[in-house]
């Protein structure tokens, strides 16, 4: 039987033959002791840069996982309430529904995606989403977080919260919240909640060392060629993401709690690992069973068939259905710049991979053989 070293080295070793990756980070922790860790590829082409295990990566919405585990901290602090209204704290913010009425939000409807706003990439051109100009956050065409949720409140909310899952820009409006709630910036409750737990050293908004951020790549017919600013990754059914990858070396931007923070693949392994240990140092163990467990149950397809969704992540409610390997009760999550984690708590595996080539390292086959290649 090959070693889980070999299987991995050969899922990677294929996917830079065969230029459907630039570069990539993984890690793998077994009951909580990391049984593989690579630094693979290149960081950055044109300068022949490598590769290394502390290479920053823009997270995309794997920021969503770091922000709900700082709102479920100020939920333990009784700074703001899971079940309280939004519009307690957003007294600016009163999206309605299409018959023009005003149902109550809360932080839970935000943290599990329920409360009826969703994303403009998942739109087709136009959608109320797009006439207004919203941003998804990932690009800089809005500066500040009060402008752009101006415009969100604009458009129709999808749905009355709580009556199904649509994934959208609930964590930009959770982020604000919390700053509302407590008073202090958002990168201010991050460190408190977070980033100083946890010893974190490059998690933030900013890139604070641009000379390690990864060259983002996304992947066209030709092999991965370097993202331009703004660059549009089209799909085959008409919708697209736009990003500006200058985003995260842009202080005077919003800080996007959906989608906005940069860092590195240690620091996703040490959240995780907190999690899946009880959220030792960052939350208490009720608070971190609830992350984990399914909120939104199967007919979610949060991550497709057979996952729901808990806070800031997919839960696996039915193997077969989803066709995976990991076990049921697995959390996991991505993002768009090409990542993907997960964590199987009965398994005791924890699994980080960031690359820097949209889509394939979130939700092409490399994406999937890594896993594959984890549970063969």
């Amino acid at each position: 039987m090959t070693s889980l070293s070999s299987r991995l080295d050969a899922v990677l070793d294929t996917a830079l033959a065969a230029d459907r990756l630039v570069g990539a980070v993984v890690l793998v922790a077994v009951d909580g002791e990391v049984a593989y860790a690579r630094a693979a590829g290149m960081r950055d082409r044109a300068s022949g840069s490598s590769m290394t295990r502390d290479t920053v990566f823009r997270l995309a919405s794997i920021t969503k996982t770091f922000v709900t585990a700082a709102a479920m901290r100020l939920v333990e602090e009784d700074i703001v309430g899971l079940d309280e209204p939004t519009s307690l704290w957003l007294t600016r913010f009163h999206p309605r529904l299409p018959d023009g009425s005003e149902p109550e939000m809360t932080l839970r409807h935000l943290l599990t995606h329920t409360s009826g706003l969703g994303y403009g990439f998942a739109k087709r051109p136009g959608h109320p989403y797009h006439a207004l100009g919203v941003s998804d956050g990932l690009d800089s065409s809005v500066e500040t977080l009060h402008e752009n949720l101006a415009r969100l409140a604009k458009a129709p909310l999808h749905f009355t919260p709580g009556e199904r899952w649509e994934y959208g820009l609930s964590l930009d409006v959770a982020g604000h919240l919390l700053e509302a709630s407590s008073g202090v910036p958002l990168i201010e409750i991050m460190r408190h909640a977070v980033i100083e737990p946890l010893g974190l050293r490059d998690l933030g908004f900013v890139a604070k060392d641009p000379e390690r951020l990864a060259v983002p790549y996304a992947l066209e017919a030709s092999g991965p060629i370097p993202m331009t600013d703004p660059y549009s990754l089209m799909y085959e059914d008409g919708t697209s993401t736009v990003f500006s990858p200058s985003r995260a070396l842009s202080p005077q931007l919003y800080p996007s709690g959906g989608s906005g923070m940069v860092g590195t693949a240690d620091e996703v392994l040490a959240l995780l690992e907190a999690l899946r240990r009880g959220g030792r140092g960052i939350m208490s163990e009720e608070s971190a069973r609830a992350m984990l467990s399914a909120q939104v149950g199967a007919e979610a397809q949060a991550n497709g068939p057979g996952w729901g969704f808990g806070l800031g992540g997919a839960v696996l409610v039915d193997p077969e259905a989803a066709g995976v390997p990991q076990s049921a009760g697995t959390f996991a999550w991505g993002g768009v710049y090409g990542h993907q984690f997960f964590v199987d708590p009965e398994a005791g595996i924890t699994c980080v991979a960031l690359t820097n080539t949209a889509p394939e390292g979130q939700t092409g086959p490399t994406a999937r053989a890594i896993v594959d290649a984890i549970y063969a």
